[in-house]
């Protein structure tokens, strides 16, 4: 397998896996993630694992870019031979349209088919957790089928409630706080995927098989407080 290593910064490097992202580059990646969590070197600092890349920080006070990449590089030759782990599956359920969705009927115009066939169609699928950015907690979701995708907005909104889910392009995803953004809005789910009280504050990460569930208001109204009291 050939990578390439390349600095960020003094205090980071960039383990590039492949150009294009797919499922094998994202198993790689995930590959080289939980090696080095399963025996981190003494100098490491944190790992942020992406679409195609994973950074490595690292104390520059205690030890050289060079000694950096040279264990790295050992270290990545052996991932062919390390076992990814079971990946886990995530279903999250979903109010679809109305309030929860406004741009539902937009996705739907704009691919030729009923709110409904795109309901149908998002929930057929099964997902893939590619990475966690932009907003805490953040999924960046691939496999979304070409029907059902859709541009961002011309005007991002300025606020966006917190588990509402999206499509850009053709991704999905759940925004888990508060927060301006451009894509197309089409359902929201009651589960908190941002939880900054607990240990490991997002609820999916890198590498988990993600399912969506269409559920009625009355269902995502009961779940929500479900959750709220678990979570108090």
């Amino acid at each position: 397998m050939n990578f390439s290593f390349s600095p960020l910064g003094d205090q980071a490097i960039v383990i590039e896996v492949g150009q294009e992202i797919n499922e094998k580059v994202q198993e790689r990646v995930r590959a080289i993630a939980l090696l080095l969590e399963a025996d981190p070197p003494p100098w490491m600092v944190e790992i942020i694992p992406a679409f195609t890349t994973v950074t490595v920080f690292y104390h520059p006070l205690a030890t050289l870019y060079e000694t950096v990449q040279q264990e790295l590089e050992e270290r990545v030759q052996h991932i062919s031979e390390a076992v990814a782990g079971e990946f886990r599956t995530v279903e999250i359920p979903v109010c679809y349209g109305g309030d929860f969705g406004p741009d539902l009927d937009f996705v739907a115009q704009h691919n030729g088919l009923s709110p409904e066939e795109v309901i149908e169609i998002h929930t057929s699928g099964t997902y893939t957790v590619y990475m966690i950015g932009f907003a805490p907690g953040f999924p960046f979701i691939g496999g979304m089928s070409e029907k059902i995708a859709a541009p961002r907005r011309d005007s991002p909104r300025l606020r966006i409630p917190e588990r509402t889910v999206g499509i850009a392009g053709m991704q999905t995803g759940v925004y888990p706080i508060e927060t301006p953004g451009g894509w197309q809005l089409i359902g929201r789910t009651p589960i908190r995927l941002f939880r900054p009280e607990q240990e490991i504050p997002s609820l999916l990460r890198a590498g988990d098989k993600i399912i969506f569930r269409q559920i009625s208001e009355i269902e995502y109204h009961s779940l929500k407080e479900e959750q709220h009291a678990e979570d108090h």
